[in-house]
């Protein structure tokens, strides 16, 4: 009698991604609308009544250009720029051609201070359909930090789709309201974050529902606050940045900004009438090379990768995740927790992490630097100033615009 063969059962494939999102037609047209609106006003105003200078920009147009269409994209972008003027976003955006303006798909995302963009209704829909997040600052608020659900949402926008909730879900991972740092502790977002628990309130944010497009283009200021310093030196980068490169799946293309000239269509110092922009100033906004994330950052992901799997494999010990192994099927994201969350201290407040982030920061800083010092006429940037630590007597400070006592800059938290 011949044998027989036993039957097996082939794996299981890997579970296909879920279709990129898609808003509904009427947040599309009214993203549109107030996009295209913001956009023509800034070029009218930039063009019209001043002068523009911009270096490296058919470069970043070509990456523009080869992610117009949404389902070709294959990873995030992410810009970082310095800030020293409260209309450096949306204005500077005026800058691209009008064809980019009327396409919210291909427009940045964007932080902005919720104290003041999601006080009502009818500015956080004008906000929100503009493209910008709800960011808490501590100057304002107990629930500013790096844990707030709105850089969470930032990532999941630079990242591949996910099957993770969409905009401030109930289950997204919110901060805890909690103390200013006494005035012994490094500035928030440097070197002691506080801890996430209790959930946030998003009233006035109406596009709750909204799906988080895939593979968008995400624009921070790492600097945290309006900086007119008299050379344009840069303060140190914050480290929620930080998570933005981390914590993408898969890491973001990163092209550092650098921008000149705003500080003198709106000085902090300016006097009657305060409410309007001067005229007449040249603009300058220099775009640099996309940087290689690996040769730059590598080793920084390496170390943030490992630590993770650590935590994971704690995590799967304790009974609180299953592992990667009893979850299977190939999934990448078995045994982990939803995208833009970190379960534990460690991974939030760990040494090793604070290092990490602090020391990618740092290094994103040199990339703005390098395409300031290729304008060639501003003097070397003051090392210090790269430290969290550097800026701890302005955390003593209160008011939320003030002259930093560290280099005599005109500071706006405001």
């Amino acid at each position: 009698m011949a044998s027989s063969t036993p039957l097996t059962t082939p794996p299981l494939p890997p579970p296909s991604p879920p279709p990129p999102p898609k808003a509904s037609l009427s947040v599309r047209l009214k993203s549109a609308f107030i996009m295209g609106m913001t956009g023509v006003l800034s070029k009218w105003f930039l063009y019209g009544f001043n002068r523009v200078e911009v270096t490296g920009f058919s470069r970043f147009l070509d990456v523009l250009e080869s992610r117009r269409d949404p389902a070709k994209r294959q990873r995030g972008l992410l810009t970082v720029s310095n800030h020293i003027s409260i209309l450096d976003d949306p204005v500077v955006w005026g800058i691209l051609p009008f064809r980019y303006m009327i396409d919210p798909s291909n427009l940045r995302w964007t932080l902005g201070a919720a104290d003041i963009c999601f006080t009502n209704r009818f500015i956080a829909g004008f906000f929100s359909h503009g493209q910008v997040l709800p960011c808490h600052r501590l100057k304002h608020s107990p629930l500013g930090g790096p844990w707030q659900p709105s850089l969470a949402q930032a990532i999941r926008l630079l990242s591949g789709p996910h099957p993770t909730p969409s905009f401030f879900s109930s289950s997204s991972p919110s901060p805890s309201p909690s103390p200013k740092p006494p005035s012994s502790q490094p500035p928030s977002g440097s070197l002691a974050p506080p801890s996430p628990a209790a959930p946030v309130s998003h009233a006035f944010h109406p596009t709750a529902r909204m799906p988080l497009p895939p593979y968008s283009w995400v624009h921070v200021f790492p600097e945290g606050c309006v900086h007119q310093h008299p050379s344009t030196d840069l303060r140190y980068f914050k480290w929620g940045l930080a998570r933005l490169l981390l914590e993408s799946d898969p890491a973001p293309l990163m092209i550092p900004v650098f921008i000149d000239g705003m500080q003198r269509i709106m000085p902090e110092d300016r006097g009657f009438p305060r409410f309007l922009p001067r005229i007449g100033r040249t603009v300058r906004v220099a775009f640099g090379e996309p940087v290689d994330f690996e040769a730059r950052f590598g080793d920084l992901k390496k170390r943030w990768d490992e630590l993770v799997e650590r935590e994971t494999k704690l995590l799967a010990n304790d009974g609180k995740i299953q592992s990667r192994a009893e979850q299977g099927n190939g999934d990448a994201t078995a045994g982990r927790w939803a995208l833009g969350e970190l379960p534990t201290e460690e991974l939030r407040c760990g040494k090793e992490a604070q290092e990490i982030r602090i020391e990618l920061a740092r290094r994103v800083r040199e990339e703005v630097l390098k395409v300031r010092r290729s304008l060639g006429h501003f003097p070397e940037p003051d090392p210090s100033f790269g430290l969290a630590e550097t800026w701890r007597p302005d955390d003593e400070i209160e008011a939320t615009k003030y002259k930093s006592r560290v280099d005599g800059s005109r500071i706006n938290q405001d």
